[in-house]
């Protein structure tokens, strides 16, 4: 009997804290970088738009139309961007494929940029007080810097089908390059 009512108190305490576990963390209040994350999550599927440069660059020719696939991986935790000219081949080793990844660490979110050049830059996430617009800063980079890399990025949400993306590159002698991304969802 005694064993019976000892089980039955473990059993009830150990389904109390959960319960006020659950609640605790029902309650706390969600991070501005957890919000953004939540917000880039949204951009999931498939995207087409057209692409803008500052200065203009005469060889983005076959980059003026792009192809930009954003998916959830991860269980969550990781969000994938691919970016390539539309109407190419899905070939990374003979066309520009770039691979980004957005994540979240301790209470930042992350964008680690697989970049063409070589390069890792890592930039550390903003949002705008709307939370409309993330912006991302430059952090720190892997690599090296011989053909440039990417320094700046923002993502701003127009509708559920429409968002823009603005990336600055840095090239060789730290000259801004900024591509501006208008992107419409595809089905």
């Amino acid at each position: 009997m005694k064993y019976q009512r000892l089980l039955l108190s473990l059993i009830v305490l150990t389904s109390l804290s959960f319960v006020v576990s659950a609640q605790t963390d029902a309650q706390k209040p969600q991070s501005d970088s957890q919000k953004s994350f939540d917000k880039l999550k949204t951009l999931a599927g498939p995207w087409e738009g057209r692409v803008t440069t500052t200065p203009s660059e005469p060889s983005m020719g076959d980059m003026s139309v792009v192809d930009i696939s954003l998916r959830i991986t991860s269980r969550g935790n990781a969000m994938v961007h691919e970016m390539k000219a539309a109407g190419t081949a899905d070939d990374p080793t003979r066309y520009d494929h770039p691979v980004t990844m957005f994540y979240l660490d301790s209470d930042r979110l992350m964008l680690t940029h697989y970049c063409d050049a070589g390069n890792r830059p890592r930039m550390v996430a903003r949002s705008s007080p709307d939370g409309k617009t993330v912006e991302f800063d430059f952090l720190d980079l892997s690599g090296g810097t011989e053909y440039g890399h990417m320094h700046h990025a923002v993502f701003t949400f127009i509708d559920a089908n429409h968002h823009t993306e603005d990336w600055t590159y840095m090239m060789p002698g730290d000259k801004p390059m900024r591509a501006h991304f208008d992107l419409q969802r595809t089905k």
